[in-house]
């Protein structure tokens, strides 16, 4: 098991299965020593926990919640391409969508959760630049998506 998939089982976490595509991409690909990762959804077991806007729906402290799950996808694609999340020198990028209701604006608080656990599970090398962007409609009703990009370690 490697440092970063330890450091999950003591926060109590689990590294899902990558989840599927929902249409034509690649949960990740890896182009030189940089990872992407596609938006990943708050899917636990295959279904969205909730569904539903930030700020009407679904509070702003469960969009928090799901915005950590869909980080924890991010880290299992990752995973997919790089192998070994022990590869991981660091979260480059985090982009974080939330499905908003026309008067929310907290939208930097709800992808706090993907950006916490990140550096929760990596430490420094889990600190990232970001955006936080409030849409309309996010696929089958998510309330939040989340993307990210890492740099590798030479293999």
């Amino acid at each position: 098991m490697s440092a970063v998939e330890s450091r999950l089982v003591e926060l109590g976490l689990t590294l899902p299965e990558v989840v599927p595509p929902l249409a034509a991409y690649q949960p990740a690909v890896q182009s030189g020593v940089y990872v992407y990762t596609a938006g990943q959804l708050p899917m636990v077991d295959g279904k969205l926990p909730v569904t539903g806007k930030v700020g009407a729906e679904v509070t702003a402290e469960e969009g928090k919640e799901l915005a950590r799950t869909c980080a924890l996808n991010a880290l299992a694609a990752v995973k997919s391409v790089a192998g070994d999340l022990d590869r991981i020198a660091r979260v480059v990028k985090v982009v974080g969508f939330v499905a908003s209701a026309s008067d929310f604006t907290g939208q930097p608080g709800v992808v706090n959760g993907a950006s916490e656990l990140l550096a929760e599970v990596l430490g420094d090398k889990g600190v990232h630049a970001r955006s936080a962007v409030g849409v309309a409609v996010l696929p089958l009703d998510a309330p939040v998506e989340v993307e990210i990009q890492v740099e590798l370690t030479e293999a």
